[in-house]
């Protein structure tokens, strides 16, 4: 039975991490603004006696919780590397040293070693730039359709290359021509059109994956490093936007990592930070 959890309060999705009777950890997330549903659950496990908590929403979570658990707190980027270095561990990859992409509602970055951690940077650009973006251009707000619609779009249309920045000559031999010169770098200098949403969508996906994925390759070179850990809920169930993250960091000489659980980091090291 469940006796300890680990708790990620974001502010979208809270995950939860906790073991099980053979010690295997088991996942659950809610949505963040759902308090009542994640109250109920911890409520139905009658022998839950701590209770690891982090990440933005923490203070709600606590004011909700009986008092009679033992409440951990741990610093977000804190618990976030803790639960890589489990999963890291238990996925038996090996490197000396890393970038860590967080992709969640916005994006945080950190470096890690053997002996160290620390936030290297960040961005606001992220999930939650994803959903908005969409919103306002398309007026679709389902994450879920998001996703779809995006998976089947073309930025053809929309982007401008960098090939159709050289016209004529020779592209600089340090940029490929069929890189992004500019995102929705055609829309202000074509004629009016109309676009389909499911193209606006993969714009904006574009958009997103290449903003993390450059600023996550510019601290790495910063760093010295190979390997750029991605995680983050944002990155569920989103393969085109794994896909342009790969493509770019590979594209760059680095090497992408995609845990398996990669969602989950924060709140199963919430849990670890019980546990050790």
């Amino acid at each position: 039975m469940t006796k300890a959890i680990g708790i990620d309060a974001g502010g979208t999705l809270t995950k939860l991490a906790y073991l099980n009777d053979q010690h295997e950890i088991q996942l659950k997330h809610f949505p963040s603004n759902d308090l009542p549903a994640i109250l109920d659950w911890i409520q139905q496990q009658e022998d839950i006696e701590e209770i690891g908590l982090t990440g933005g929403r923490t203070g709600q979570i606590k004011a909700m919780l009986d008092s009679d658990k033992s409440i951990h707190y741990i610093v977000e980027f804190e618990a976030t590397l803790k639960g890589v270095r489990y999963q890291l561990a238990k996925e038996d990859h090996q490197f000396e040293k890393s970038i860590i992409t967080n992709v969640g509602t916005g994006t945080s970055i950190h470096y890690m070693d053997d002996t160290e951690h620390k936030r290297v940077g960040g961005t606001g650009v992220g999930g939650g730039t994803l959903i908005g973006l969409a919103a306002l251009t398309t007026g679709i707000k389902d994450y879920k359709e998001i996703l779809q619609l995006a998976k089947d779009g073309n930025r053809q249309d929309i982007d401008l290359l960098v090939e159709e920045i050289f016209q004529g000559i020779e592209t600089p031999v340090e940029l490929k021509p069929s890189l992004t010169a500019s995102n929705f770098g055609k829309v202000g200098i074509k004629e009016s059109a109309k676009y389909e949403s499911a193209d606006i969508l993969a714009t904006v996906q574009g958009l997103v994956g290449e903003v993390i994925t450059t600023l996550s390759i510019q601290l790495a070179e910063q760093m010295d490093v190979e390997h750029i850990i991605y995680i983050g809920t944002t990155l569920d169930q989103n393969d085109k936007l794994r896909e342009i993250i790969a493509d770019y960091t590979i594209l760059k000489k680095k090497t992408p990592v995609f845990l398996e659980d990669h969602g989950f980091s924060g709140a199963i090291g919430a849990l670890m930070n019980i546990m050790d």
